[in-house]
C-alpha cells in the first residue's frame, strides 16, 4: 500500500522472557546489550494450536485468546508498552530470528498478537520454520548443535489496527500442534517416528546488537479527518476521535 513502511520491532528486555511472567519487550529502539533466551523444547509435551489461520479445532481456530498457553516457560513473549497512537499493520509480515538448538533439527514458531487493555491476547498470524528445510524443501541440511543461525520466518500477511491502549506481541517457540507436526528432534522421518523415538532439545534465541532478532511488520500510515474540525492530518498526530474514510464510506471511530 502507499507509503507502507516495514519497521523493526526488535525482541529485547534485561532478562529472560520466558511466559508471561518473563522480562520479554518489544521495543522500535535497536537493543545494545545481549542476551540469550533458552527453553526445553519436549515434543512429548509440545504447545498446542490455539487460533489461527486454521479450522474445526475444536473452538479453538481463528482470532482465539492466546492466554491459556502464556504460563508456559517453552514460550518467549515479547510486549510493547501500551500504544499512546494506533498503529496499522496490513500486509505481510516477517519474523527474523537468531536461533541456536542442541538438538540436529527442531522447529522455531513466531506469532503477531493484539493485546487488549483487559489483557486478551488475540492471536492475528503466524509462521514455523523447520530448521532442516531452512534453505530448502528438497535438500534438507541438519544443524550444528550450538551453532548460530538466522532465519526468516513467514507469518503470511495479516490487516489490523493497533489500538491506543493496546500492546503489540510477538511469540516465539517451537511447537503449535495438531496444525503442524510435532518436531521429534532427531532428523529422522518424522512420519515414521514414534513417541519413544522423540528427544528433547534446549532451543535458544539470540537478542541483542549481535544477533538483532525482531518482527518486520508493514506499517501503513493513514491520513484522516478530524472529527473536531477540517483538514486532514495522519492519524498518528490526531488524538481522540477520527472520521475515517475506507473506501470512500466515511464512519465515526471514537479510540478507546
Amino acid at each position: 500500500m502507499p507509503g507502507t513502511a516495514y519497521t523493526a520491532y526488535y525482541l529485547t528486555g534485561e532478562g529472560p522472557a520466558n511466559s508471561a511472567a518473563g522480562a520479554g519487550r518489544l521495543s522500535m529502539t535497536e537493543p545494545a546489550v545481549g542476551f540469550v533466551d533458552s527453553y526445553l523444547y519436549d515434543p512429548r509435551r509440545p504447545v498446542p494450536s490455539l487460533g489461527g489461520t486454521m479450522m474445526n479445532t475444536g473452538g479453538y481456530d481463528g482470532p482465539a485468546d492466546r492466554r491459556p498457553v502464556h504460563g508456559r516457560d517453552d514460550v518467549l513473549l515479547f510486549t510493547t508498552e501500551p500504544l499512546e497512537q494506533p498503529v496499522e499493520v496490513t500486509g505481510p509480515v516477517t519474523a527474523r530470528l537468531f536461533v541456536s538448538s542442541s538438538a540436529v533439527d527442531t522447529d522455531f514458531t513466531a506469532k503477531l498478537v493484539d493485546v487488549h487493555p483487559d489483557g486478551r491476547a488475540i492471536i492475528l498470524c503466524e509462521g514455523i520454520q523447520r530448521m532442516h528445510y531452512r534453505h530448502s524443501l528438497t535438500d534438507p541440511e541438519p544443524m550444528t548443535p550450538g551453532h548460530v543461525y538466522e532465519i526468516a520466518i513467514d507469518l503470511v500477511a495479516t490487516a489490523n489496527v493497533f489500538l491506543p491502549g493496546h500492546r503489540i506481541m510477538v511469540e516465539v517457540s517451537s511447537g503449535n500442534f495438531p496444525r503442524y507436526d510435532r518436531n521429534s528432534n532427531t532428523g529422522g522421518v518424522i512420519a515414521q517416528e514414534h513417541l519413544a523415538d522423540m528427544v528433547a532439545a534446549v532451543n535458544r534465541l539470540h537478542r541483542g546488537a549481535e544477533h538483532p532478532s525482531r518482527i518486520v511488520p508493514p506499517v501503513v500510515p493513514r491520513w484522516e479527518l478530524a472529527r473536531t474540525g477540517g483538514g486532514s492530518r495522519c492519524l498518528s498526530e490526531a488524538g481522540e476521535g477520527f472520521r475515517r474514510t475506507w473506501a470512500g464510506r466515511p464512519t465515526i471511530r471514537a479510540w478507546s
